[in-house]
């Protein structure tokens, strides 16, 4: 190997290393007089470098040794690339139409080669800012969340399978402890990172670290989080961890994954989507109003639970007698009884899916890392009017999320 330590690679040691990578190398013909090498990385924590040739591209993804918004004064584990790289590697064999594939990864230089998703492609989130509506977006959403989460579960794998995949991603803690702070902890306290619209979010942001009955639901979760190894869980999954054209969707940066409970998944997706419609009236203007753009995402909204919800159930009947270890057919052979286990099993994951929504959406107003739906909006005050409404169902649902019996009730709140 080329390089026997660790060392932040630029376009030209990035150069060199593709020389001494075969795999890299062939994905290009061999051909680096021609090669284009742009570093786009404008999220938190990596260096990412598309590479384009005549006769090929791919991206690398190299991660540093500490959280790149920040600097080296909050150091961060590079160890997360390997977590992000066995993700892929078995999010993609699950469910390969939607997650991108892994040609190389080297450890010791925590780098990822994959596929580049070239261009119309672009991040969801900056479509959801233009007001472009992706007709296949909750299909494609659900077949990645039924597919990877079920297939990970104990409802299809054995518990030695199980515990073997939990102990290989438990070493995965320092994104987790990141996860912790920055989504239970920081919004609920005063942080050195937190920030919000001040100052017409000041009250909102001393009312969120008084809010007593907000911190008992937030200890829940967070406990959850914490606790329950339900499924291999991307750990990150809002509008700027999916790449789409009106035809494609494309699941990327899994490096928070580990096994956990399935609601994060669903919840920071979902989350972000209604996070995506409170931050459309910043962006409306004479000639759009945007109010066509919110009914697609409220539509969006729902057909992703409920896809979902018949999507992964279906599967579960699929493998009732399979060698899932959760519900043994031994026990669970009565239709009626497993009609019931279902029931409450997805009614349970509805609601942890509302409650991590909400905290998804609480952190983007009060916590260190914010989002461009809202930050795109250039006035003030206009922007802290949307985060506003945001807090105060994001508030409404994390309270009572237990009381929310389906989706379209979910959508009837947002609408009130």
């Amino acid at each position: 190997m080329a390089f026997s330590e660790f060392r932040p690679l630029d376009e030209q040691s990035l150069i060199e290393y593709i020389k001494a990578t075969p795999v890299l190398s062939a994905k290009i013909g061999k051909n680096y007089d021609d090669l284009k090498i742009k570093e786009v990385g404008d999220g938190n924590l990596n260096f990412v470098y598309i590479v384009v040739g005549s006769a090929g591209s791919f991206v690398m993804k190299q991660a540093l040794p500490y959280v790149r918004s920040i600097g080296e004064s909050w150091p961060m584990t590079k160890e997360r690339s390997y977590f992000e790289a066995l993700a892929l590697k078995e999010h993609g064999q699950l469910c390969p139409e939607h997650v991108p594939e892994v040609y190389h990864f080297d450890r010791t230089m925590s780098l990822i080669g994959m596929r580049y998703l070239e261009p119309p492609h672009i991040i969801l989130r900056k479509g959801l800012v233009a007001g472009i509506e992706y007709p296949y977006l909750a299909e494609h959403m659900s077949d990645y969340m039924s597919r990877t989460l079920f297939y990970t579960s104990l409802l299809y794998r054995t518990t030695t399978q199980h515990k073997h995949d939990v102990a290989e991603f438990c070493g995965n803690v320092g994104l987790c402890r990141l996860t912790e702070q920055v989504i239970f902890s920081d919004p609920y306290k005063v942080s050195q990172y937190n920030h919000w619209t001040s100052p017409y979010l000041d009250d909102d942001a001393e009312a969120v670290r008084e809010d007593n009955i907000l911190k008992l639901e937030i200890a829940e979760l967070k406990s959850k989080f914490c606790e329950r190894a339900q499924a291999l869980i991307h750990g990150d999954l809002h509008t700027s961890s999916v790449m789409v054209t009106p035809y494609s969707t494309q699941v990327i940066d899994p490096e928070f994954a580990f096994y956990g409970p399935m609601g994060f998944d669903l919840g920071a997706f979902i989350g972000n989507l209604i996070l995506a419609y409170f931050a459309q009236d910043g962006h409306a203007d004479p000639a759009n109003d945007r109010k066509s753009y919110k009914e697609w995402i409220l539509r969006t909204i729902e057909d992703s639970w409920n896809l979902f919800n018949k999507k992964f159930t279906a599967l579960w009947n699929e493998h009732k007698d399979g060698p899932g270890e959760a519900y043994l057919p031994a026990i669970y052979n009565n239709p009626e009884l497993q009609q019931l286990v279902q029931q409450k099993f997805m009614k349970d994951l509805f609601h942890d899916t509302l409650g991590f929504g909400a905290a998804k959406i609480i952190r983007r107003i009060f916590g260190v890392a914010h989002v461009e739906d809202f930050e795109s909006i250039k006035e003030a005050s206009k922007r802290a009017e949307c985060e506003r409404q945001a807090l105060k169902f994001a508030k409404l649902l994390l309270k009572e999320r237990r009381g929310f019996q389906s989706i379209n009730d979910v959508v009837s709140a947002i609408r009130a």
